[in-house]
């Protein structure tokens, strides 16, 4: 197997490609949207396209049972869907959201799909390469990948935009794409994990029946699903909140786009070394010690938490007071992710892991959708400050369900 440095220079280089078309989604597109007069409800459902992020684990079951031996087992996925999300980028080159906003929709959405399905079978290399000290570190490398690709799509090129044009910054992102890819080509892969018999369609779903069935698996279900949904809540409402506050919108892309994505990655950082240290306290007891980096880390997430909602109570903030919460809400933020998605990673089963895992972060996703939705209809009928109070009060819900998952059991 290749020396640990390569590894994760390869997780980082294929998380970052993925980070791209959900950067521009998530950061860049809703800042223009509402400044260009679209309403909050209409802001929360932008992540609809993001629905095959949601509904991967629906063919995940494809993307572990078939690829090429020979070619690569997770490579037969990952290359096919690096080379559509290039393409549809530089199909997005030549949609500006002023003339062809339909089309540039509609590409997005083929983008995340492509992502979705390229990020399976990445999940499912990171299982194969990753042993269980690597877990820290490895997510680190997947999450600041991932972020940085955001950062580049949601801020940087975005940026850059005024200078190189609409169509240079989507051209930039497609031949980033196609970096990865031929990074991906030039990396061997390794044999997949344990299959033993597992070598129909069928017996890769009953093993993850199987997984399911668990003691505690319910519990994991539960605590994947509800970490980010106050949290949510926040994020969506947080730049229409800034924008009606009266900010710039370069401004606001800035702070968040730029400025809010190096604390996340700083904190993912952080996270991954929190992984690493607690689990130095906990000899032999990994998934207890990734659980405590979870615990430590949900808990001070609540502090900017609070704080957001202390500025919507304020009315108009400082900017100051803007760019500290900023800071500490990515940072606390990306340092959870982090330890979440380690914790979410050891409780895999390894034989069926790119599908195991897909489930989990599917899971992930569509439980904190719900707050996405309900926070725009909610803050145009309620305005800013209820909203972001009930997005406090749900992520320190969330809290009491640390302690039942500490017992699940972990998959054999």
């Amino acid at each position: 197997m290749a020396p640990v440095a390569s590894r994760l220079a390869l997780l980082f280089a294929l998380y970052f490609a993925q980070g791209l078309p959900f950067g521009f989604q998530s950061t860049a597109l809703p800042i223009y949207l509402r400044a260009n007069g679209l309403s909050l409800t209409g802001i929360s459902f932008l992540g609809a396209l993001s629905a095959p992020w949601m509904l991967k684990a629906l063919w995940a079951p494809l993307v572990d049972r078939y690829g090429s031996p020979s070619f690569g087992r997770r490579r037969s996925w990952i290359i096919p869907m690096q080379l559509l999300l290039s393409a549809s980028m530089a199909a997005a080159a030549l949609a500006s959201p002023a003339e062809h906003l339909g089309l540039l929709l509609a590409l997005v959405f083929a983008m995340n799909l492509f992502a979705a399905t390229q990020d399976i079978a990445v999940d499912g290399l990171a299982v194969d390469l990753l042993g269980e000290a690597e877990l820290g570190p490895g997510n680190a490398a997947q999450v600041v990948g991932y972020k940085l690709g955001m950062l580049s799509a949601g801020g940087l090129l975005v940026a850059a935009s005024a200078l190189i044009g609409w169509s240079g910054a989507f051209g930039a992102m497609s031949l980033l794409v196609l970096a990865a890819a031929v990074l991906t080509l030039a990396s061997p892969e390794p044999p997949s994990g344990p299959r033993k018999a597992r070598v129909s369609l069928r017996e890769v779903v009953g093993a993850l029946l199987a997984a399911l069935r668990l003691p505690g698996a319910r519990w994991l279900l539960l605590f994947v699903a509800t970490y980010k949904l106050g949290e949510s809540m926040l994020d969506t409402m947080f730049k229409p909140f800034l924008v009606d506050a009266g900010f710039p919108d370069w401004r606001i892309g800035l702070w968040l786009g730029t400025f809010g994505t190096a604390a996340s990655l700083a904190g993912s950082v952080a996270g991954g070394a929190l992984a690493v240290g607690t689990a130095a306290f906990r000899p032999g007891k990994r998934a207890d010690a990734l659980w405590a980096a979870v615990a430590i880390t949900a808990v001070l997430r609540m502090l900017p938490l609070v704080g957001e909602w202390l500025l919507a109570v304020s009315g108009r903030p400082s900017e100051g007071a803007v760019v500290a919460v900023t800071l500490a809400e990515n940072f606390f933020g990306g340092a959870l992710t982090t330890a979440m998605f380690a914790f979410m990673m050891s409780r895999v089963d390894r034989s069926i892991g790119a599908t195991h895992f897909t489930l989990l972060a599917s899971v992930e996703v569509i439980g904190k959708s719900p707050g996405s939705w309900l926070s725009g209809p909610l803050a145009e009928a309620y305005g800013y400050a209820p909203v972001f109070a009930l997005g406090v009060l749900l992520s320190a819900a969330f809290l009491a369900l640390l302690w039942p998952v500490r017992t699940a059991a972990r998959p054999a």
